[in-house]
């Protein structure tokens, strides 16, 4: 049983696991938003946490501490001079994981997610939930005006012409599919 041994091995030694977090930590900070698996973006999540809850603690030690984690003056600078400030009113959960992609990869299982900060709480507009009919109907509205505008001449044309010749086209164009086909 695996009492009291939190966090996820992640099939990697120790160091190996150290030098992936403190790269990915790097990259979220620098990018602002990674792509990543399930098991590391969870994991991640706590680790970034920690450096913003050192970055609005704002003092000398703070900075010391995530410059041994991170080793990059540059991302330090930026956690304690943009992104702790914006957190400052706000409690944990400056990360959130989402989920990314719909079918998992082949042969692993493993869902990619995308992992980002928090925006300020005032940023965040709480929107007016519409009726899915609504939606579905604007989806559909919007998607008609952006198809190109149709050749008149060929519309008319082909308007213009009976069922049994266009029928006759159709079937003309199926079989010289299948002869090629069968060949």
């Amino acid at each position: 049983m695996r009492h009291l041994n939190s966090g996820r091995k992640l099939n990697r030694t120790s160091s190996h696991r150290k030098a992936l977090f403190k790269n990915m930590v790097l990259a979220l900070i620098r990018h602002e938003r990674i792509k990543t698996t399930d098991p590391k973006a969870k994991e991640l999540r706590r680790i970034a946490d920690r450096m913003v809850t050192l970055g609005k603690q704002g003092d000398l030690a703070a900075r010391r501490r995530a410059f041994a984690f991170m080793q990059s003056h540059t991302a330090v600078k930026k956690l304690f001079d943009e992104i702790a400030p914006r957190f400052k009113e706000r409690n944990g959960g400056y990360t959130r994981v989402i989920k990314f992609g719909k079918p998992p990869r082949r042969r692993r299982n493993a869902v990619d997610n995308r992992i980002h900060r928090q925006r300020r709480t005032n940023q965040i507009q709480k929107t007016k939930k519409t009726p899915a009919k609504t939606r579905r109907l604007k989806r559909h509205a919007g998607a008609a005006s952006r198809r190109p505008p149709a050749d008149t001449a060929t519309s008319v044309r082909a308007a213009s012409r009976p069922t049994h010749e266009r029928s006759a086209d159709v079937f003309l164009v199926f079989w010289i599919w299948f002869v090629l086909r069968c060949r």
